[in-house]
């Protein structure tokens, strides 16, 4: 058997509330990129589902950027270092220097592509540094600031200067190469954002939590304007980008608002259109990033939804799409439409994919609390969270029903539903179990041992429950209570996951010592052993729909995949499937498999049989 890699929902950028985020893209490519976590994202405006990723940052990127010619991108993460690689044939690492002491925020190139200034966190007074990209040598002093420098820029244009602006409400102006400090600003009240050249290099803009915007002449960096008060932002502005013409600004703000601003002839600022992004009206709707790039005008919310406008027909509702910020703990499909996929992190954020299209919206719950497990049957999603509760929510579209919250009083680990009589539901807890019909507790049973993980049989007369131990304890059901028929030691770790084939003639276990086993269910034998190729535990298994294939998903990024009647040496193993771990895993048919991880990612993947 052999793999590729059929398509790939991207997560979305790392947001944080009360502060920008500073998106880049690639006129050449129509691609933008963006951070999330130790990934960074480049995906094509044209096709979302267009994506790649690098993910050789050993702390959370937090902005990346193209080089002029598009050939290679700066990246730079919470550590204050920065690696630069190429865009093309595996993103081959050219250098990396370690720049600031603490987060970078911003950076960006020198028009020329030989310098780079980067700004951030620092200890002591460096917030601010520009260096040569291939040796990293120093090409100036950044003095003038006090805090955190949030936002940075290169001038375009010959003779070249910098600017930058930061928390102690300062925009600088440095001319050079080599950079010295020439002249401060102190127009702004509150933090300043964000700061950019225009295309031409003959002026830049700052925007600030303060809701103004500031327009400076590129050459002397004297005020020469700034953006009307008139139809303007009631709430911080978070980030600015310029048209292509240098005509036009798009600035994006706390108010939930985008706005088209006309730059007049006296260089002041009039809204030309307000731009209003999808969403509910909630503190999610607040928009912290934009991107002005060709005919795409790109918003980011604090919720994560990216909306695309177009700058020919700004009055067209945008194209929206979202995804996942969070680890991906849970993946099903519904049986009624075995393309459609439900993932949900641990956030609450449940979305809904269809293969082939990509996201499909995210399913709204009445209300947003954490989710552990998810189980989707039919019409029916059940979840476990962290609160205690497990919740049985009817699902209409994109829309659910009323959630019905049963208390079980203690912390769910692992939850199951009998597929062919889905009012009985299984819910395991340190020390037994807790059975459900509908929303009643019917039983709630002490079983004597530590239980990390449970699979009820699809008609919901059997149940396996796996301990602390290793064993696998296999009970019956009469009427709500559990007769004990076996116990199975085979394990050398704690039981972590329990499945039942779909014909039900076998389940296989997989444990925190990295091994999986595949049990006959009738005569309790093992069925295909030595499944011992992860090199940590693992976190989720999924059968094909024709029981003949068995996948697991392990701690160490890698997702493998048996044949049930050949030996296990004749595997396939998926490696890096998901930076830091996976820990979902679907079969959508019997050579489809979909998989979900810490990286916020969902990967489907094609198996080509043998």
């Amino acid at each position: 058997m052999s793999h590729e890699l059929k398509e790939t929902y991207a997560c979305m950028p790392t947001t944080e509330r009360g502060r920008g985020i500073l998106i880049s893209g690639d006129s050449k490519s129509n691609s933008i990129v963006y951070t999330n976590a130790r990934s960074v994202v480049i995906m094509s405006l044209e096709n979302p589902l267009k994506v790649s990723v690098y993910g050789e940052h050993a702390y959370p990127a937090t902005v990346a950027r193209f080089s002029p010619n598009g050939e290679w991108v700066a990246s730079a993460d919470a550590s204050g270092t920065v690696r630069i690689w190429g865009t093309r044939n595996d993103f081959v690492l050219k250098k990396e220097f370690r720049v600031l002491s603490g987060r970078i925020d911003d950076l960006q190139w020198s028009p020329d592509g030989l310098r780079i200034v980067a700004c951030g966190e620092g200890k002591g007074k460096s917030f601010v540094r520009a260096f040569m990209w291939d040796s990293g040598t120093n090409v100036g002093e950044f003095d003038g600031h006090s805090r955190r420098v949030l936002s940075c820029a290169y001038k375009p244009t010959r003779p070249f200067r910098v600017v930058t602006c930061g928390e102690d409400f300062l925009v600088n102006f440095y001319e050079g190469p080599p950079f010295r400090f020439k002249l401060s600003h102190r127009d702004h009240s509150n933090f300043v954002n964000c700061v950019r050249y225009s295309p031409d290099g003959s002026k830049f803009i700052s925007v600030s939590s303060d809701k103004s915007g500031f327009i400076f002449d590129g050459k002397s960096a004297e005020k020469i304007g700034e953006l009307s008060s008139e139809g303007g932002h009631t709430g911080s502005i978070y980030a600015v980008s310029w048209s292509p013409d240098g005509k036009q600004v798009l600035t994006v703000s706390a108010d939930k608002s985008a706005k088209v601003w006309d730059i007049s002839e006296d260089n002041n600022g009039k809204v030309k259109k307000t731009l209003t992004c999808p969403g509910s009206g909630g503190v999610e709707d607040m928009l912290v990033g934009c991107l002005w790039l060709n005919d795409y005008l790109v918003t980011v919310s604090l919720g994560g939804i990216i909306s695309i406008f177009l700058a020919s027909d700004l009055d067209k509702a945008p194209t929206a799409f979202s995804g996942h910020m969070k680890n991906v703990s849970s993946l099903s499909i519904l049986r009624s439409n075995p393309k459609v996929l439900l993932s949900s992190s641990y956030d609450g954020l449940i979305v809904k994919w269809i293969q082939g299209i990509g996201y499909s919206g995210k399913v709204q719950r009445k209300e947003g609390s954490q989710i552990k497990c998810l189980v989707a049957v039919e019409e029916e999603i059940v979840t476990s969270g962290f609160d205690n509760k497990i919740r049985r929510v009817s699902l209409h579209g994109d829309q659910c029903g009323d959630a019905e919250a049963i208390d079980i009083r203690n912390q769910p680990k692992d939850l199951s539903v009998a597929l062919l009589s889905p009012e009985l539901a299984l819910v395991s807890i340190d020390s037994g179990v807790v059975m459900l019909r509908g929303t009643k507790i019917v039983s709630t049973i002490n079983l004597g041992f530590v239980v990390t993980a449970s699979a009820v049989s699809p008609d919901g007369s059997e149940a396996i429950i796996g301990g602390q131990d290793g064993k696998l304890h296999i009970y019956s059901i009469s009427g709500d209570t559990l007769v004990e028929e076996a116990v199975l030691e085979k394990h050398r770790g704690a039981i972590s996951v329990i499945r039942y084939s779909p014909d039900v003639s076998m389940f296989a276990s997989g444990d925190l010592n990295r091994e999986a086993i595949v049990w006959d269910r009738a005569s309790h034998e093992v069925k295909l052993k030595n499944m011992l190729y992860h090199t940590a535990r693992i976190n989720c298994l999924a059968w094909s729909p024709d029981s003949r294939r068995i996948a697991t998903g392990s701690l160490d990024m890698c997702v493998i995949i048996y044949e049930v009647d050949q030996p296990a040496s004749s595997r396939i193993t998926i490696k890096g499937a998901h930076l830091g771990g996976v820990y979902g895993l679907t079969f959508t048919d019997e050579y489809s498999l979909a998989s979900s991880g810490e990286d916020a990612f969902i990967r489907v993947w094609k198996i080509t049989p043998p």
